[in-house]
């Protein structure tokens, strides 16, 4: 396998951290996942940032730690779902490795955001109808900048043994 970064992107809980680890654990590679490296880095929730700080000043720091990552040899990394949409980050993305949108549903997004939302601060303090329109409305925003990616897997179900194979051939 040819030194390369492999980016995987999409919206919120379509699963990039789960198929990160999936991916790094079959191919031996290192797997970053940069919602933790923020946490890590800087010692608070992404939630709490959030609430003293706000997003802009997050959507920075978060641009910092994405060009770090031009740095690595081999390596996957979950970048957060608003990453690739700020601050020209899709482009680096592009030029700096390999890209995987991670693309599910509506209905499934939905359905998986609602059951988590209190951890997530644009979301916590949204009835269920809100947050179905919040992410319909982001999504479209969104899409744009996801669907320039190399490579497009749907989900839930993405096929691990597939993207491995696509892995080795890069």
């Amino acid at each position: 396998m040819k030194s390369r970064r492999i980016y995987l992107i999409g919206y919120m809980t379509s699963g990039k951290s789960w198929l990160g680890k999936e991916l790094a654990s079959l191919t031996g590679m290192e797997f970053i996942d940069l919602d933790e490296l923020f946490e890590e880095r800087f010692r608070v929730s992404i939630t709490d940032f959030f609430a003293k700080y706000g997003e802009h000043l997050f959507r920075q720091l978060e641009r910092e730690l994405l060009l770090q990552t031009a740095g690595l040899g081999q390596g996957i990394i979950s970048t957060g779902g608003g990453a690739p949409c700020f601050s020209n980050n899709m482009a680096f993305v592009l030029k700096s490795g390999t890209s995987i949108y991670l693309r599910m549903q509506l209905p499934d997004l939905i359905k998986r955001i609602r059951g988590i939302r209190k951890k997530r601060p644009l979301l916590k303090d949204l009835t269920p109808s809100e947050v179905a329109a919040y992410v319909r409305n982001q999504l479209a925003e969104r899409e744009p900048y996801y669907l320039q990616a190399d490579y497009i897997f749907d989900g839930p179900d993405y096929p691990v043994e597939e993207i491995v194979r696509l892995l080795g051939s890069l």
